[in-house]
């Protein structure tokens, strides 16, 4: 003889499960962030052309921190590299997604930085 409330205490708790994990990415925890830049920005070795991208980290539930950029509708890839954590810098604002470097007056700016939107660590692109 089946104990039903066992089932149904087990099938509840399979159902929260896949209720947390489906609402994990409205809790932040995909790590991801839509900007848009209104002129050329660059990050190591592409010149990202002005729109909306998606920054994100590859597997966030690695140790290794590897950024992904893509489209908006996430249909091409336009960076994937390792980068260096870093702290976002005393009184930045949350708000503050990215930092650029230095370059010449014709060039498109470097992004140094991404910081997730709210997060105190950022993501220190690696340049040659």
């Amino acid at each position: 003889m089946t104990n039903w409330k066992t089932v149904r205490i087990a099938c509840g708790t399979v159902a929260l499960g896949l209720l947390v994990v489906a609402s994990g990415h409205a809790w932040g925890v995909s790590h991801e962030n839509n900007l848009t830049f209104s002129r050329p920005v660059a990050l190591p070795g592409v010149v990202l052309p002005a729109g909306s991208y998606t920054f994100e980290l590859a597997g966030s539930t690695s140790s290794l921190d590897i950024v992904l950029v893509r489209d908006k509708a996430r249909s091409k890839v336009y960076y994937m590299g390792f980068t260096n954590t870093v702290q976002r810098p005393a009184g930045m604002s949350k708000t503050t997604a990215v930092v650029f470097g230095e370059t010449s007056a014709n060039e498109p700016p470097p992004i140094a930085a991404w910081y997730e939107i709210g997060d105190s660590l950022g993501h220190q692109f690696l340049y040659r």
